[in-house]
């Protein structure tokens, strides 16, 4: 194998991995919607349910509390 076709391959290889990268981004931005959806739908049934009749707010937090990580 000569220089040329090392470069080939390499070229070859790029591309094929430019197009995964592409076709990665576009399901991220399809998984991005479908969750926005399901925000909106939970958002929606929350409402609807009177579980919710206004939007999140974080509380103050009492000092003696020991809160789960990721909860507000």
């Amino acid at each position: 194998m000569g220089p040329s076709s090392d470069g080939d391959r390499w070229e070859i290889e790029l591309r094929l991995l430019r197009e995964e990268l592409q076709q990665l981004r576009n399901e991220q931005r399809e998984m991005a919607k479908a969750i926005e959806q399901l925000v909106a739908t939970f958002r929606m049934l929350a409402t609807h349910l009177g579980i919710a009749s206004e939007p999140y707010t974080a509380r103050e937090k009492a000092s003696n509390r020991q809160d789960l990580p990721g909860f507000g």
